[in-house]
C-alpha cells in the first residue's frame, strides 16, 4: 500500500464508524468534523476547528489540559459517548466543565473597603455617683439609610456601622415648634416604660426647630463640590449624585447661585457662579459629569471654599455641599489636616455638608468627620427617594442653620432615678465642663429640623437596677422636687454670635405613661433595631419580632411610609442572620 494512503484510509474508517454511530445528521456533521479534526492531528500548530452547527457538548479538553494520570480515551469511544442521544436532554450549562484557557486568570473579586470609626456602647451610670449628663445634638441620619442600603443588598451591617442617635433622627416625631426666633427651638419630654424591660423606664428629650418656609430662606451662595474619580463610576455614585443634584437645582430661586467644582486628579471649575433661575445651565453641567481618575479632595475643596468666598452672601446661606464615595487617596489625605481646614472655613460662615453615596470603598468616618468639623450635617442617599427628601422636601433643615454649638445637660434626680443610660451619642459626648464653655464646638440645627435623644432609666426601688449597691456609699437622698424626675439644660448660639444663650427646663415624673406617645413608641424601635445590629447588650432578650410589632404599631401618620418601612427593614434584617456584638 501507498504510504500516502494510509491517512485517506484512516479518514474514511472514522468517517464510517461515525455514521454508524449517529442518530441525526447534525451528529454526522460533526463526526465529519471529527474527522477533519483527525487528519490534521500531525500537523504543526493549531488551525482552529470550526464548530458544529447544532450545539452539543464540548469536546474532552487536549491531553496538555487534562489532569495528570487520566486515562485518554480513543478517539472512536469520545465520538460515541459525546453524541449519544441522551445529549439533548436538559442538562446543566457544558461551559463549566471546560478548562480556563491558557493564560486566562479569574479577576480578583471586589476588595471591601468600607470605612466606619470604632465607638464603644455608652455605659450604664448610678445617678448617686454621677448625676450629669453632657453631649452635642446631632441631625446626622446618614447611618440609617447606609444600613437601609446594606440589608437592600441581603447583609448584615458592620456593628460600627450603626449609630443609635442617627436612626432616632431619621423619623420625625410632630413636636410643636415654636414661633421665637429668639429661642430658636422649644423642648419636649416624654416618659413611658422601655419596651424590652417594664421595671426601667425611657426618657425621651426632643428639640424642634422654628420652621422656615423655602420661600422665606436668606439668599443662598452654594458650591456644589462633586468627586468624579474613577470610583464614582458606577450606577449608585455619581448617577445618583447628579440626579439628586437636580432636585435641590429645582428648588432654587433668581438670587440664589450656584457653582459647581470637581475634583479627581485634579479640581477644576465646572460651572462658575450661576443664578438659581438659570436652572437648565445648571442642569446641562451637572449632565456633563463624567467619572475617571484619582480623587485628590484636598484640591477640590480648596478650590470650593475659593468659590464660596469670592460668592459669599453676607447674612445668607452660604454652604458647600460635598458629595462623594468619600475615598480621598491622592492630595491632602491627612483627616486631622482636612478637618483643620475645614474648621478654619467654618469660622467665616462657610459651612460643610457631606452626601454620601455607593459601596464598596465607602468611607462613612470621613463623610461624618468632616460634616462635624463643617458645621454641617451628613446625609448617605441610598436612592433618589433620599435624595428627594434630604435637598428638597428638607431643604430648609439641610441649608439654614438656626441655632450653632448646641449643647445638651441632663442632671438627674438621685431620690428618683438609681440608673441611667443615653442611647447613642457617643461621638457627641462631653465632659460636663464642656458644656459652659463657649470655645468647645456642638452640633448645629437646621429651620423644621428636630432633634431627639433617648435615655434608658431605672427608677429607684424599680428592681431592674444593673449595677450593685456600693458598700461604702451614700443612700440616695431627696435633692430637688420630688416630682422631678430630671433637670434638662440647652445651651446655643444664634447664627452670627459668639456668646452663647442658655435654655432650662424640668422633665416631671407626671409624664409617664405605661406605653407612650405613637412618637415615643417609634422612637423606641428605632432605638432597640439600633441596639439589635450590635449585638442587643441592653435589650434583655427583645426579639426583632417584637421590635417590628413595636415599629408597626406606632405608625402614625406616615404620607411616604418610612415608618412602615422600618418594621420591613427590622424584619428584613432578622431573615439575614444574627449580628455580631461589635
Amino acid at each position: 500500500m501507498n504510504p500516502n494512503q494510509r491517512p485517506a484510509r484512516l479518514i474514511c474508517t472514522a468517517l464510517a464508524a461515525a455514521l454508524l454511530t449517529a442518530c441525526s445528521p447534525p451528529a454526522q456533521d460533526s463526526a465529519a468534523d471529527a474527522g477533519r479534526a483527525l487528519a490534521g492531528a500531525g500537523k504543526a500548530g493549531n488551525r482552529g476547528i470550526v464548530p458544529p452547527a447544532v450545539p452539543a457538548p464540548p469536546p474532552a479538553p487536549p491531553a496538555a489540559e487534562a489532569d495528570a494520570g487520566a486515562p485518554r480515551a480513543r478517539p472512536g469511544a469520545a465520538l460515541t459517548r459525546q453524541y449519544a442521544p441522551q445529549a439533548y436532554s436538559a442538562q446543566p450549562a457544558a461551559v463549566s466543565l471546560l478548562p480556563a484557557p491558557s493564560g486566562y486568570y479569574a479577576p480578583p473579586q471586589a476588595e471591601e473597603r468600607e470605612n466606619y470609626a470604632r465607638y464603644r456602647d455608652n455605659p450604664v451610670v448610678a445617678a448617686q455617683e454621677q448625676p450629669v449628663s453632657t453631649f452635642g445634638v446631632d441631625v446626622d441620619t446618614g447611618s440609617y439609610t447606609n444600613v437601609r442600603r446594606l440589608l437592600n443588598e441581603g447583609r448584615l451591617p458592620p456593628p460600627d456601622a450603626v449609630r443609635a442617635e442617627e436612626f432616632i433622627n431619621y423619623f420625625d416625631y410632630g413636636y410643636a415648634a415654636t414661633d421665637s426666633r429668639q429661642q430658636p427651638f422649644s423642648i419636649i419630654t416624654e416618659v413611658s416604660a422601655a419596651p424590652w424591660n417594664p421595671q426601667r423606664q425611657l426618657l425621651k428629650i426632643g428639640i424642634q426647630g422654628y420652621r422656615v418656609a423655602p420661600q422665606d430662606i436668606p439668599a443662598a451662595n452654594l458650591v456644589f463640590l462633586v468627586d468624579t474619580s474613577g470610583s464614582m463610576a458606577d450606577r449608585d455614585k455619581l448617577p445618583l449624585i447628579k440626579g439628586a443634584l437636580k432636585q435641590l437645582v429645582a428648588q432654587l430661586r433668581p438670587q440664589d447661585r450656584v457653582a459647581i467644582v470637581t475634583y479627581a486628579g485634579q479640581a477644576s471649575m465646572t460651572l462658575d457662579s450661576t443664578p438659581g433661575d438659570q436652572k437648565a445651565r445648571i442642569n446641562a453641567a451637572i449632565d456633563e459629569l463624567r467619572a475617571a481618575g484619582s480623587t485628590n479632595g484636598g484640591a477640590g475643596l480648596d478650590l470650593a471654599y475659593a468659590q464660596a468666598a469670592r460668592g459669599f452672601v453676607k447674612d445668607g446661606v452660604n454652604r458647600i455641599l460635598l458629595a462623594s464615595d468619600g475615598d480621598f487617596n491622592v492630595g491632602a489625605t491627612d483627616l486631622e489636616d482636612l478637618k483643620d481646614k475645614i474648621a478654619r472655613q467654618r469660622q467665616g460662615g462657610i459651612a460643610l455638608t457631606t452626601l454620601g453615596v455607593g459601596g464598596g470603598n465607602f468611607n462613612d468616618a470621613l463623610a461624618v468627620q468632616l460634616a462635624d468639623a463643617g458645621n454641617g450635617s451628613y446625609h448617605y442617599l441610598d436612592s433618589l427617594r433620599e435624595a428627594r427628601k434630604v435637598l428638597a422636601a428638607q431643604m430648609s433643615s439641610t441649608l439654614l442653620t438656626i441655632a450653632r454649638d448646641v449643647k445638651i445637660q441632663v442632671e438627674f434626680n438621685p431620690a428618683v432615678v438609681a440608673e441611667y443610660r443615653l442611647i447613642g451619642y457617643e461621638k457627641r459626648a462631653l465632659a460636663r465642663e464642656d458644656f459652659n464653655n463657649d470655645r468647645v464646638d456642638a452640633g448645629e440645627i437646621g429651620a423644621g429640623a428636630n432633634v431627639t435623644a433617648l435615655y434608658e432609666i431605672t427608677p429607684v426601688g424599680a428592681g431592674g437596677a444593673r449595677l450593685d449597691p456600693l458598700r461604702y456609699g451614700q443612700p440616695a437622698t431627696a435633692a430637688g422636687p420630688a416630682d422631678e424626675l430630671a433637670f434638662v439644660r440647652v445651651r446655643y448660639k444664634l447664627p452670627g454670635a459668639s456668646d452663647s444663650q442658655l435654655v432650662e427646663q424640668a422633665a416631671p415624673r407626671a409624664d409617664a405613661r405605661a406605653a407612650g406617645s405613637d412618637g415615643m413608641r417609634r422612637a423606641a424601635a428605632a432605638a432597640a433595631f439600633a441596639q439589635w445590629l450590635r449585638g442587643g447588650k441592653y435589650l434583655d432578650g427583645y426579639s426583632p419580632a417584637q421590635i417590628a410589632a413595636l415599629a408597626r404599631g406606632a405608625r402614625g401618620e406616615d404620607p411616604q411610609g418610612l415608618n412602615a418601612e422600618l418594621a420591613a427593614l427590622v424584619e428584613m434584617a432578622a431573615g439575614l442572620g444574627t449580628p455580631a456584638a461589635p
